[in-house]
């Protein structure tokens, strides 16, 4: 007897979709959790970011895409960028100090230009990314709870090129690529502090052997000398570390402490 489920090619399966998704949401939701595995599994900010660029230019068919990092004073830090046009969308931005990335940053909301030839709000910007042969720019924030982490940029040569569809898998794309940075960014800085704290136990082993001195005398030592010469104290300790002499000179006293 014939079951209307068996319809089909021998041994082949119609599962459908959980939670009653379409196949198109479905497949979406594929793409994104291998997004999510493939940020988890990139080691630091510039495999992180290649990571976000990559799967924008992909999955939103743009030209052009980039990441600008929140640094202090909410002030835009480019790291590395290998895309010339995305070069100089930046460049030009931060040699004004305005712009939908400026704007994006400071106000924690994306900004949408339809098309850099029509819109006003920043003519000498637009003129100049008209030049690099873009027309469309859409720039989301990154954001967690902790606060702002960046902005990842878009850009198209084609005007009005971003539909509500690919605004939508932006800003899905910008939770995931927030918490990606914002945690490589979390252990780069442990990464620098553990060296740092690597620094100072070998040049206090130094100071400790040259000088006789405890472990106490010895970091009151180093600390005095970043104190004095205004120096950060792990640049005085790499100093003594690679060279076996603190920076410049050591002051007069300082032999005998």
């Amino acid at each position: 007897m014939d079951h209307p489920e068996d319809s089909g090619a021998p041994g082949e399966k119609h599962a459908d979709p959980p939670l009653g998704l379409t196949p198109e949401e479905v497949s979406a939701a594929t793409v994104f959790a291998g997004l999510a595995v493939e940020l988890y599994d990139s080691h630091g900010i510039e495999q992180t970011i290649d990571a976000v660029v990559a799967f924008a230019l992909q999955a939103l068919g743009c030209s052009h895409a980039g990441v600008a990092i929140a640094g202090r004073g909410r002030k835009p830090e480019i790291p590395a960028v290998t895309d010339p046009v995305v070069a100089g969308i930046y460049r030009e931005q931060l040699v004004h100090g305005n712009g939908p990335m400026t704007v994006c940053m400071t106000e924690r909301a994306p900004v949408l230009v339809t098309d850099t030839a029509l819109d006003g709000r920043w003519p000498e910007w637009a003129a100049h990314v008209r030049e690099l042969g873009v027309r469309s720019v859409f720039d989301v924030p990154l954001k967690t709870a902790e606060g702002p982490v960046g902005v990842l940029g878009l850009y198209s040569a084609e005007p009005d090129a971003f539909s509500t569809d690919d605004q939508a898998i932006a800003h899905i794309l910008a939770r995931h690529a927030a918490v990606a940075i914002a945690n490589a960014r979390h252990d780069a800085t442990m990464l620098q502090a553990i060296d740092a704290r690597k620094l100072v136990g070998q040049a206090m082993g130094i100071l400790m052997e040259r000088f006789d001195l405890d472990a106490d005398r010895a970091f009151e030592l180093l600390k005095r000398y970043s104190q004095d010469h205004n120096l950060k104290l792990r640049d005085v300790a790499k100093t003594l570390v690679e060279t076996r002499r603190l920076p410049d000179h050591q002051p007069a006293g300082d032999h005998a402490p």
